[in-house]
């Protein structure tokens, strides 16, 4: 698993310029607004080949003056709890402070590796400015400009030579399910439901002393990794230290897992947060079969399972090719049919497709529906071929690729999968000149 970075320092010296630089989007904020999705201050990065992650702990801190103090410290736990490295970042503009004393008082103790780094060193003079951040006693002061990226190499260089080694870490090449969804779901229930009597079969296996520990499930024809993730909360229940950490986690279990079962409670519904899960999930490219549990508490009539897997899909649009499975972890009821599909959809989230079968199939299909003409041009595509990546990605081939607008590409997208088992997986399709 890829090492982690966690930014810390005081509010407004620079951590989320930092963190956007390293992972090439804008994506964290940039000033202190409450509100915004907690998952867009983790990012991933590389450096000369070498992958990791990046905690941009700013995004953590929220409140007024006075409890500034408090925050600053949630801060530093979480660093200190979730990182491999800490980048603990000052402002040489603004020079050392006492908030900057008692963070470095902290991390001292905290007995992580930790990278001093004075932002905002725009010129020649603040290159001698930096000296004063010695007293910090935290060794080398690396001075770096997180606007225009001077000295982030030499900082970046400094890091990845410090990255513990985690390749040897023995995890068994299994497929990784995950369970998630917002706390009180059902999420650990449906795991003890899982291994609560075969606990001879299941095997905990480590990971590093952060991450979520993976437990084998070998039973009943199954045979995979599961994953046990701390609730998804919503932005403004995420109040204490310990569910900092668990949101992390839980974004990193799904990262580092396969296929995930989200699960969802019947009585509530699918609420925002329940699609921010799955926006997640689709973002990394990951299986998911929705899980709605809790349905022996439902009322029900006639077609009731059905209006309400329609209900659901009519959220989850434009993706709707998702297997919904009904509930009861309590009563242990279809929690196989659920791992059945997890299986299913971990084989079509694999399923490779030769580039003679998609042409056979989808260029007449193509030739009779073509793309819009667009400004009297006409889009011709001549050739599909699948990519050679972990998830089902496509790469179609044609004349004018800038001009195949998002309802074609969607119209292609179903007809893979009418003619293709995706049901589950996100699909990525690609337009390039031929």
């Amino acid at each position: 698993m890829p090492n982690v970075i966690a930014i810390v320092g005081r509010p407004n010296v620079g951590k989320s310029t930092f963190f956007n630089r390293l992972i090439q989007q804008r994506q964290a904020i940039v000033e202190e607004t409450a509100g915004v999705t907690r998952d867009r201050h983790y990012g991933k990065s590389d450096w000369n080949g070498i992958e990791f992650s990046v905690i941009d702990t700013g995004g953590y801190v929220h409140g007024s003056d006075d409890v500034f103090e408090e925050e600053i410290r949630k801060q530093v736990d979480l660093a200190v709890d979730e990182s491999d490295v800490i980048v603990f970042m000052v402002d040489v503009k603004d020079g050392l402070t006492d908030m900057d004393k008692d963070v470095a008082a902290l991390l001292r103790r905290s007995g992580k590796t930790v990278f001093l780094t004075a932002n905002k060193v725009d010129n020649t003079q603040r290159t001698f400015d930096i000296h004063e951040f010695h007293v910090l006693g935290l060794g080398e002061v690396y001075g770096i400009s997180s606007i225009n990226g001077s000295g982030t190499g030499e900082l970046l260089d400094a890091i990845v030579a410090k990255f513990t080694d985690t390749t040897g870490i023995d995890i068994p090449d299994l497929p990784k399910i995950a369970v998630v969804g917002r706390p009180n779901v059902g999420k650990s229930s449906l795991i003890n439901a899982l291994i609560g009597e075969e606990r001879h079969i299941v095997t905990p296996v480590a990971g590093t002393t952060r991450d979520t520990i993976y437990t084998r499930y070998n039973s009943f024809g199954f045979d995979f990794l599961l994953v046990d993730t701390a609730g998804l909360r919503k932005k403004t229940k995420v109040t204490e230290n310990i569910e900092f950490y668990s949101v992390m986690r839980a974004i990193r279990a799904i990262e580092h897992s396969d296929v995930c079962l989200l699960l969802i409670d019947a009585q509530e519904g699918l609420e925002g947060q329940d699609l921010n899960i799955l926006r997640l999930i689709q973002k990394n490219h990951k299986g998911v079969v929705i899980l709605i549990n809790k349905w022996d508490l439902v009322e029900k009539e006639n077609n009731t399972m059905r209006d309400y897997e329609d209900l659901i899909k009519s959220r989850t649009a434009p993706f709707t090719d998702i297997p919904v499975v009904f509930t009861s972890v309590i009563n242990k009821q279809r929690i196989f049919k659920a791992m059945d599909w997890a299986k299913m959809v971990y084989e079509n989230k694999n399923r490779q497709v030769s580039t003679s079968k998609l042409n056979e199939l989808l260029l007449p299909i193509i030739e009779a529906t073509p793309p819009p003409q667009i400004k009297g041009k006409f889009v011709k595509i001549k050739y599909i071929t699948q990519l050679k990546m972990h998830y089902p990605t496509f790469a179609f081939f044609c004349n004018m690729p800038q001009y195949i607008k998002e309802p074609y590409e969607r119209f292609l997208e179903n007809k893979l999968r009418a003619n293709f088992d995706f049901t589950g997986v996100p699909i990525q399709l690609f337009f390039r000149q031929k």
